[in-house]
Order: structure tokens, then sequence, then C-alpha cells
């Protein structure tokens, strides 16, 4: 395998932080025809369509209280490869991305860049998924409480 073709685990991490939630990181290691890839836009644009009912119908939407983790859940799933990404050895990350190269390939290898990506997906993955979850949750129970406060009524 050249080096040219050789896939480059700092780009696949930022690839994974920054647009893993539209699948950008298994498409560049895997390509078009990887299936779960396809997942992650349709999950995003699902917990999108929940950020604009939230919007448009306000808070006691209780769809947007399902669709808006599916944003937060697809950004955390990007962010949480982004972090194996970064932590695989030089070995691993050829021996699964670049099986024709040698084991010690530079595309493997880790740099600041690598660190940086890490860093920034340990805090976005989890900032989204404990937001978005603790949003659905919250208004879940806030929904319950108001039922039992209409039954006891």
């Amino acid at each position: 395998m050249s080096a040219t073709w050789a896939k480059n685990k700092t780009l696949a991490a930022w690839l994974a932080v920054l647009g893993g939630s539209m699948g950008l990181h298994r498409f560049y290691l895997r390509g078009l025809g990887d299936w779960i890839g396809w997942l992650h836009p349709i999950a995003a644009a699902l917990g999108w369509w929940g950020v604009q009912r939230i919007q448009t119908l306000g808070q006691d939407d209780q769809l947007a209280w399902v669709l808006v983790p599916f944003l937060g859940s697809s950004i955390a799933a990007g962010c949480l490869a982004g972090i194996v990404y970064a932590l695989s050895d030089r070995e691993k990350w050829n021996r699964w991305f670049n099986p024709g190269a040698e084991d010690q390939a530079i595309a493997g290898g880790t740099n600041w860049l690598t660190i940086g990506a890490l860093v920034l997906a340990m805090l976005l993955g989890t900032v989204a998924f404990m937001g978005s979850l603790a949003y659905g949750i919250q208004h879940y129970f806030e929904y319950q409480i108001e039922e039992a406060r209409k039954i006891s009524q």
C-alpha cells in the first residue's frame, strides 16, 4: 500500500469529532458503502427535527423530548469514535485501516493534532450526550408530574 492511500489516524479523529454526526469518519475509513455510516446522518436529522420542533412549538412538545437525544447521541457516538481512534496505537491502527502497510507506518502515528482531537472529543461528546439526555429525561418527568396532578384533582 502506498503512503498516499494510507488512512491517517489524525485526520480520522478530527473527522469523527467535527463531522461524526454525519458519519464522515466512517466514510473516510470504509467508503460510501458503509451502512453504519449512513445511520449517523439519520439520527442527527431526527435530532435536528426535534430542535426545530422546540423552536416552533415550544418546549412542551413531547415528540421533541424523544427526538433531541438522537442528536446528542449521534454527536457523542462520533466523539467516542474519535477517542478510540486517537487512543489506538500505531500498530493497531495500521492493522485496522492500513492492512497492506508496515506496522510502524507513519499514517497510524500520534501527534499533537491527534491529542487536540482527543481533548475536543471528550469535551464535546460529554456535553452533547449529557445535555440532550438531561433535557429528555427532565421533560419526561415534568410531564409525569403534570399528569399526576391532573389525576389527583
